[in-house]
């Protein structure tokens, strides 16, 4: 909700590491499966599948062991041969002991050098039967093209990454992080490069989260990105309302961190750095800014004390509804800093911490006034650390929407986004809606909405292939799930928020890989929905109608 102003201040024979097994996989009716336009291997496969009669008991199988089974039997649909282990390596696996569910996420792999991009999910239930299969598997033909010995140093590839970034912004004095380096396979224009992938995180001279890949034969800058969210997508202003929030004081002042909360919320303010503050909190990797402090438990920078009080409500807001704690769900330090840059209409998560302007005062006020763009940044951290979604086209307009969804859960007063920080002189507008994402006007393309359907999808190149215009597409199948209504003459019958934001952060932590399309994100919804509800429940269903509605199949 909008509201009054008081002040303007994101298979047969299967050898396993030893293990040999023997005889014909039992499988059920294959429900859904939909090939890759682009190398024809599945995006997904939703089945029951169980693996063969064994001599070896189930309690000797690891979740692993029956996730190469499975891709060692779906081989030739993934137009791969050899051992199964050589192809993929294992990330992580999660249990879900709420659902009784296993997900095994891995990376393809060529000559053990990852291929960026080309992630996959493989979950079981608690009887080791495979449940679905998400991802994106590159054939064994498109691998051949790379010779996997780099020819240069990475740190050299650091080097012209950061001259690169330099050249854009200028000088960067402190990064917030050391810039990283991990090898991968990338493809370009069709063609697959050895690259290695620089990480660098900026506050200053300009907000950057800067993704490089380096040719690692070459030197050459085969493909960049910036990928910060650039929201000017938020809402209204300072409120100048009062609230409470957890400090500490030392020295006989007082600033702005919680300890109480993981392993902390630490608030800065970019504008300044006081080195001996600095220094005593040096477990602290890279610039943040100086400390907000006050010499009593009233703080009067009101932009940092709204950083700081929602950075605690989204903390609080995943912790109950989801048990996840903090971005990393393992308490990760929350860390904003706010007077990002001079008049900057925007707040962003650079990969390190959460990142806000102040406005210009005319489009925006301080966008920390506003707790859906702090939920907003927060999730973008979310995904970083589970699905990855790659900030590019579909899957980062599926990034930018699970961030609108969910800041728009820790906001339930309406569908809005940044309706409190926004053009602070027009009362009732928003950047974003996702009740009706057609009244919010399109900057990509004039006299039109933002879009609310699947066949009005922005093709072109700008903001990074669409990544916040399309975003609304995915949006108003939430709303519609949550809240029911009739859209491109489907009717959809509504769950509820409670629902819906469990559905979506299920298909985001536990399906959904860094190239998911909107297709995807429609049969992790349904699966998660699954899982969580049976298979036969109203939010199944619902889950249908909601992408008929918006025209994702």
């Amino acid at each position: 909700m909008k509201k009054k102003i008081f002040s303007s201040s994101l298979a047969l024979t299967i050898a396993l590491g030893g293990l040999t097994f023997g005889a014909t996989p039992v499988l059920a009716d294959t429900s859904e499966m939909k090939m890759n336009e682009k190398y024809g291997t599945p995006s997904y496969i939703i089945e029951d599948w169980k693996m063969p009669n064994l001599m070896l008991s189930k309690s000797s199988l690891s979740e692993e062991d029956v996730a190469f089974a499975y891709l060692e039997h779906q081989k030739e649909k993934f137009k791969l041969k050899g051992n199964m282990k050589k192809d993929f390596k294992v990330i992580e696996t999660q249990e879900d002991k709420q659902n009784g569910t296993y997900h095994v996420r891995l990376i393809e792999e060529q000559d053990g050098v990852p291929i960026y991009g080309s992630h996959q999910t493989v979950a079981l239930n608690d009887k080791q039967e495979v449940k679905a299969f998400f991802g994106e598997v590159i054939p064994e033909k498109e691998k051949k093209q790379v010779d996997t010995t780099p020819s240069l140093q990475s740190d050299k590839a650091v080097d012209i990454a950061v001259s690169s970034i330099e050249e854009e912004i200028g000088k960067v004095e402190d990064f917030d992080a050391a810039p990283s380096s991990e090898l991968f396979i990338y493809e370009m224009d069709g063609e697959f490069h050895l690259t290695y992938l620089v990480k660098a995180s900026t506050s200053k001279p300009a907000p950057g989260y800067w993704h490089y890949f380096i040719d690692a034969k070459t030197g050459d800058i085969v493909d960049n990105y910036n990928a910060i969210d650039h929201v000017t997508a938020f809402g209204e202003g300072v409120l100048g309302d009062r609230t409470k929030f957890q400090a500490t004081s030392a020295d006989g002042g007082y600033y702005l961190f919680d300890e109480t909360r993981g392993d902390g919320i630490h608030t800065f303010d970019a504008l300044e750095m006081d080195p001996n503050l600095f220094n005593r909190f040096s477990q602290l990797i890279g610039y943040h800014g100086d400390e907000v402090t006050s010499g009593h438990k009233f703080f009067s920078d009101s932009a940092a004390v709204d950083a700081h009080a929602h950075a605690g409500e989204v903390y609080d807001y995943f912790k109950e509804t989801f048990n996840r704690d903090s971005f990393d769900d393992n308490g990760a330090r929350m860390i904003s800093s706010v007077h990002v840059g001079e008049n900057w209409n925007n707040a962003a998560w650079n990969g390190v911490q959460m990142m806000y302007g102040d406005g210009d005062g005319e489009n925006f006020v301080p966008l920390s006034g506003a707790v859906d763009v702090i939920g907003h940044e927060m999730t973008h951290a979310v995904t970083d650390r589970s699905a990855d979604l790659v900030y590019q086209d579909e899957p980062g307009a599926l990034n930018e929407s699970f961030s609108d969804i969910l800041g728009a859960m820790v906001d339930r007063d309406d569908w809005l986004m940044g309706e409190d920080i926004y053009t602070p002189g027009i009362e009732g507008d928003a950047l974003r809606s996702l009740k009706d994402p057609s009244s919010i006007p399109n900057p990509l393309e004039e006299g039109k909405g933002y879009p609310d359907h699947y066949s009005e999808l922005y093709t072109g190149d700008l903001d990074n292939g669409g990544v916040h215009v399309n975003s609304s597409i995915n949006n108003k199948a939430a709303y519609l799930l949550s809240e029911g209504g009739t859209h491109y003459d489907v009717t959809v019958e509504g769950v509820g928020r409670k629902a819906t934001e469990q559905i979506y952060y299920r298909a985001l932590t536990k399906y959904l890989t860094a190239t998911s399309d909107f297709s995807m994100m429609r049969q992790a919804a349904v699966q998660s929905a699954i899982d969580l509800y049976g298979i036969d429940s109203q939010e199944v269903f619902s889950v249908h109608q909601a992408y008929d509605a918006i025209g994702v199949e």
